[in-house]
């Protein structure tokens, strides 16, 4: 690797622990019904407004070792992980898929689940702005794609998913939730029926079917561990969310050959 390509691989992440950064503010603000934008953020605990120092993503929290420089309460670990998370996030998808229209379109997916999924575990609610967003995204990354189409513009633009199979993947994951929250009488719901629309616009109609499997199978292992460690009875709900996050995930990366072992698997 030379030195150009790891100079745009350390801004790439920096770059990422800004989104990061923004990342918290959605995750705190969204489900309260607050302004991104306005007012600036503030200790959680004083109210103090924040200054240079303490917005640096990462770095701020390090250099204040994890309180408030005035009134000394602790920070939550969550903000720094969440930073460090999307920026890991941010390098995995540019060396995987390198500057694409996939990297672009692949992150923004990741990026609103990530968000989704920890404002589920709090809140245990999917909020429909993230959702929107999303979708909204993705069919201007299909628009791009067109016109890059047609004006015959670098292939870099041109995404590698099909219009088509992302429409399939949507209906096919809006149905088949709908019919697990009929059948199961509530055991899933809307919000996690209009996130597997989310999902299966971006990963198509065969990459839907490895989210839900990888879906279940981690919520699964994670609600049994739970009830053997007594946190959790069989009547408790789990936020889904988290679940489907994940599993979508390892779809984004590794789904062609997860997809391959399970056909191997049934072969």
């Amino acid at each position: 690797m030379g030195w150009s390509e790891t100079a745009a691989y350390i801004f790439i992440f920096m770059l990422g622990l800004c989104f990061g950064s923004f990342l918290n503010v959605v995750i705190y603000r969204l489900p309260l019904g607050q302004s991104l934008i306005a007012p600036p953020s503030s200790c959680p605990s004083c109210g103090k407004q924040l200054g240079a120092v303490e917005l640096i993503p990462l770095l701020g929290y390090l250099l204040l070792k994890g309180r408030c420089r005035y009134c000394e309460e602790k920070i939550s670990i969550l903000y720094p992980l969440v930073e460090l998370a999307v920026g890991c996030l941010f390098l995995a998808v540019f060396i995987n898929f390198k500057l694409t229209i996939d990297a672009f379109y692949y992150l923004t997916l990741l990026f609103i689940l990530l968000g989704t999924a920890l404002i589920d575990l709090r809140h245990r609610i999917v909020p429909n702005n993230l959702v929107g967003t999303g979708l909204a995204a993705g069919l201007a990354f299909f628009l791009i794609s067109a016109a890059a189409r047609y004006f015959s513009w670098s292939g870099r633009a041109i995404l590698s998913a099909s219009f088509v199979d992302s429409i399939l993947g949507a209906v096919a994951g809006t149905v088949i939730i709908l019919l697990i929250i009929l059948v199961s009488r509530g055991g899933m719901g809307a919000g996690d029926m209009k996130l597997m629309a989310l999902i299966g616009f971006y990963v198509g109609l065969r990459g839907t079917a490895v989210v839900l499997l990888l879906g279940f199978i981690f919520g699964a292992l994670v609600g049994i561990t739970f009830m053997i460690l007594g946190r959790v009875s069989r009547k408790d709900a789990l936020p889904f969310a988290p679940y489907l996050a994940l599993a979508s995930l390892f779809q984004v990366f590794w789904g062609d050959r997860i997809w391959e072992w399970y056909i191997n698997l049934l072969s």
